[in-house]
């Protein structure tokens, strides 16, 4: 069994319109979308939802206004500012402090020092993931609740739940449709993977962003190739990106070219591949043959 995780330095590159495709052309696979800030693979799966679960990664304050008499002294104490002092200590007329719950950090600081004991840490459910049937395979997915944070444990528990099913169903291959950028939910979908695909564009900041990625994957030591979308809308640029790579000795898989059909497929609710035979599906066919090799092959 084999883990492919496709990722961008940035948003907007066409990374999951990618994955869908990929998921098209493979065979025997389980797709996870890991990018869960804001997910959006299911939009072009057409997902059966089979199973649903809450997710509560993290803790977070509750005061009992029964309980707390107004001292102040969590508020002193919290670093995250996020409680509202109350009056005066042990007032019949005190106001009783309050949680700004998209402010607390979870950190106990003040359940420890509450005096009278009117906080507790609870574990708020913070969104929600699936284990849905789709025609292009099973697919394991999340969304994340606005201003939740632990993106990183939903992204570690929907891969854990792809790798299961893939075993249960003795599936070769898992596609991950990791999040944009470097931070702890795509080294959560990159851990221990077999492949990395960057996803990039021919732009200043697109090559900016693949030398933080490139950077990320060689510190883990995970085996990274490069795709280059819409790489026609600046081919000085993408130029100076394959010779970026050639320097990194990073394969370049592919060079796929801008078109309507992205945004015409999507509205269709159907990746590239499926919806219309044209210069970009083929491209990105030559692009998932070049991936196929770099799996068997174990390429870095």
């Amino acid at each position: 069994m084999k883990e492919l995780t496709v990722i961008s330095g940035k948003g907007g590159t066409g990374k999951t319109s990618l994955v869908a495709s990929f998921a098209a052309l493979g065979r025997s696979t389980v797709i996870a979308d890991c990018d869960v800030d804001a997910a959006d693979l299911h939009l072009v799966t057409d997902p059966r939802t089979v199973e649903c679960h809450s997710f509560t990664g993290g803790k977070e304050g509750r005061i009992d206004p029964a309980l707390c008499n107004g001292c102040g002294t969590c508020a002193d104490l919290c670093r995250f500012g996020a409680i509202s002092p109350g009056g005066a200590p042990k007032a019949l007329t005190a106001e009783r402090c309050t949680i700004d719950p998209f402010a607390c950090e979870g950190c106990g600081v003040c359940a420890h020092f509450c005096e009278s004991g009117a906080i507790e840490l609870v574990e708020p459910v913070q969104g929600e993931w699936f284990f849905s049937e789709t025609r292009l395979g099973p697919m394991v997915h999340a969304r994340l609740g606005i201003a939740a944070e632990n993106s990183g444990k939903l992204v570690s528990l929907i891969r854990n739940r792809a790798r299961q099913i893939a075993e249960e169903r003795r599936l070769d291959l898992i596609i991950v449709d990791g999040s944009p950028g470097i931070g702890c939910p795509v080294i959560a979908s990159i851990t221990a993977c077999d492949l990395v695909v960057a996803v990039t564009e021919p732009t200043l900041s697109g090559l900016h962003d693949l030398e933080r990625v490139a950077e990320l994957t060689a510190h883990f030591g995970i085996p990274l190739i490069v795709a280059i979308n819409k790489f026609d809308l600046n081919e000085t640029i993408a130029g100076e990106l394959e010779e970026w790579c050639a320097e990194k000795e990073i394969t370049v898989a592919g060079r796929v070219p801008y078109s309507s059909d992205f945004t015409a497929a999507m509205i269709a609710s159907e990746s590239v591949v499926e919806f219309t035979e044209s210069p970009a599906s083929t491209a990105i066919k030559k692009l998932w043959n070049a991936i196929e090799e770099a799996l068997r092959n174990g390429e870095r």
